[in-house]
């Protein structure tokens, strides 16, 4: 595969790989050092990749891999699972604190959530990933992840109930 070839498949979704390496590693010098080297590694691959079904299936799984051992080396002990806000200067004052409000809310309960709902929450509702996209990268069969997905969702929503209904009845 040449190197045109090779940005032409990669490129549409080199964004994706950044926003899951910096959903999962917080640091945005972390996420792009992480996809700068899942670029490398596909590059180092380019010769075979054209036996992959998808590509980016491949290279996603391959960041989420990435991420979650430089999570677990040595190196990573200030490093955690968060989601990161984004900031819009044509907003008012009042609307970007209560943005981030909900932003830091959400990253409260979703650093609660067990491993697996963490990842198909993220995923499918903010990568906007099919269900048989998310069951080929995370390996797991279609009901495994509606059931997981469906139990993510039902606890965001206890407890963002629970935060909003604080004091009321």
């Amino acid at each position: 595969m040449k190197q045109t070839e090779f940005l032409n498949v990669v490129l549409p979704f080199q964004d994706k790989l950044y926003r899951l390496a910096k959903r999962l590693l917080v640091s945005r010098e972390e996420a792009e050092d992480a996809t700068q080297e899942i670029l490398l590694k596909l590059w180092s691959k380019n010769e075979s990749m054209s036996k992959y079904k998808n590509v980016e299936a491949f290279a996603m799984t391959m960041t989420k891999n990435f991420c979650l051992d430089r999570l677990k080396s040595k190196q990573a002990g200030n490093l955690k699972l968060v989601h990161s806000n984004y900031s819009d200067e044509n907003t008012s004052l009042q609307k970007q604190l209560e943005a981030e409000d909900s932003i830091s809310w959400m990253e409260r309960i979703m650093e609660e959530l067990p491993e697996q709902q963490k990842m198909i929450l993220q995923l499918r509702d903010v990568e906007q990933y099919e269900f048989d996209e998310i069951c080929e990268l995370l390996d797991m069969k279609p009901t495994a992840v509606r059931v997981a997905l469906s139990r993510a969702r039902k606890t965001v929503r206890d407890e963002l109930i629970k935060k909003h209904s604080y004091g009321i009845g």
